[in-house]
């Protein structure tokens, strides 16, 4: 009897939860457009709100602040499409991005280039605060919108939210926006607390369907326009009849991860990463040092190929990434690891291992197993090369 694969890549798309299905199910049921006024569209209404409720508790917002969109992406570019405004704040004209950005954000926005200013990281992929201080005084007569992720989709980084919302706040005429679509359901997060602006959210990451996500603004922050026109849902700014069953899944992933948070640990990542350590002490940790989501661990082995090891690793029943599955298919060096500076020659050695609400104890040996084969593989190699 073949025996279950072991599924470690989390952060690509985590499962989707049974609860989550059997909410699904029941929404297809819903015979309702929740914009009808009829008892049916009521009840589809009241399930629309619902999950909206969820995703506001897990974010830490009121459910009046979140607008639905199709996941994470469309979110991120309806912020940066240049239209994001805030009562008694100048309009935005300039845009400062975090060096190691999803493409939905470097690649996503709408503002000329000229108009674009890039903040680096130091090695460990921490945004550089000192640099982002001296960029906002570079700036200080304009309208700003800073955009830096709650946590890195390859090595798990957590940056630090507060200190760059604190220095928004100093400079007096800029925004915070975080594409917080890897922290949402690993790691607490309070937008109001920490004077977000805008944050944007995908149902998949925390085991809800894909296609849905949604876009949270604080109080006296709008878009201004609709980034979808038609018939009035979501504010007005997001229109077309929502996909109610698949945000009510997200309703439910939502309201689980929450009750979740609080036994999510590292003790997983921390114990594959020490297992790893033993068998090549010329291991590499990205983000070694930084805050990292506790499912997350990204590494390189000297001289293994990514693509070969991930290739193996999936033979042996193991699924990893060679990091973002954005960047499926493409052979290229990773634009984090390089902000990072990391060589090109560790880089393309780069793995990224995430666990999540289905892994268990047995998968962390599985991978060691996979990895202690092709660690000695590669050992013999370079004892015959030597």
């Amino acid at each position: 009897m073949t025996s279950p694969r072991a599924y470690l890549d989390h952060n690509a798309t985590s499962p989707v939860r049974p609860e989550v299905v059997e909410a699904v199910a029941c929404a297809l049921l819903l015979p309702g457009n929740p914009s009808s006024v009829h008892a049916e569209g009521r009840a589809a209404r009241s399930a629309l709100e619902t999950a909206r409720d969820r995703i506001g508790r897990l974010v830490g917002i009121g459910a009046g602040r979140v607008i639905f969109t199709s996941g994470g992406t469309e979110a991120a570019n309806a912020v940066l499409s240049g239209a994001l405004t805030k009562t008694g704040m100048p309009p935005v004209t300039r845009l400062l991005i975090g060096a190691t950005e999803h493409p939905c954000v470097s690649a996503g926005h709408r503002f000329a280039a000229d108009a674009v200013d890039v903040i680096p990281v130091d090695a460990a992929g921490l945004i550089d605060l000192e640099a982002l201080r001296h960029l906002l005084d570079r700036h200080a007569d304009a309208g700003v919108l800073i955009s830096v992720h709650a946590a890195n989709n390859e090595t798990g980084v957590i940056q630090p939210l507060a200190e760059i919302v604190g220095l928004a706040h100093a400079h007096g005429r800029a925004l915070v926006h975080s594409d917080a679509v890897q922290a949402v359901g690993k790691v607490p997060l309070d937008f109001a607390g920490l004077g977000l602006d805008a944050l944007t959210l995908s149902g998949h990451k925390f085991a809800a369907p894909k296609g849905v996500g949604a876009l949270v603004l604080a109080e006296g922050v709008s878009l201004g326009t609709a980034f979808v026109r038609g018939g009035g849902q979501e504010g007005r700014l997001r229109c077309g009849t929502e996909n109610l069953p698949g945000l009510v899944g997200m309703g439910v992933a939502a309201e689980i991860a929450l009750a979740h948070l609080p036994a999510v640990d590292a003790r997983q990542r921390d114990a594959i990463e020490a297992r790893l350590r033993s068998l090549a002490p010329d291991l590499v940790v990205f983000g070694d040092g930084a805050p990292r989501l506790p499912n997350t661990l990204s590494f390189a082995i000297p001289g293994l190929d990514a693509p070969t090891a991930v290739m193996a690793l999936d033979l042996a029943g193991i699924a990893v990434s060679s990091g973002s599955a954005c960047a499926s298919g493409k052979v290229a060096r990773s634009p984090v690891l390089a902000a990072m500076g990391v060589s090109p020659a560790v880089a393309a050695g780069a793995l990224r291992v995430s666990f999540g609400w289905n892994s268990v104890e047995s998968d962390g040996a599985r991978l060691f197993a996979a990895c202690e084969r092709l660690v000695v593989t590669l050992y013999q190699r370079r004892g015959q090369a030597a």
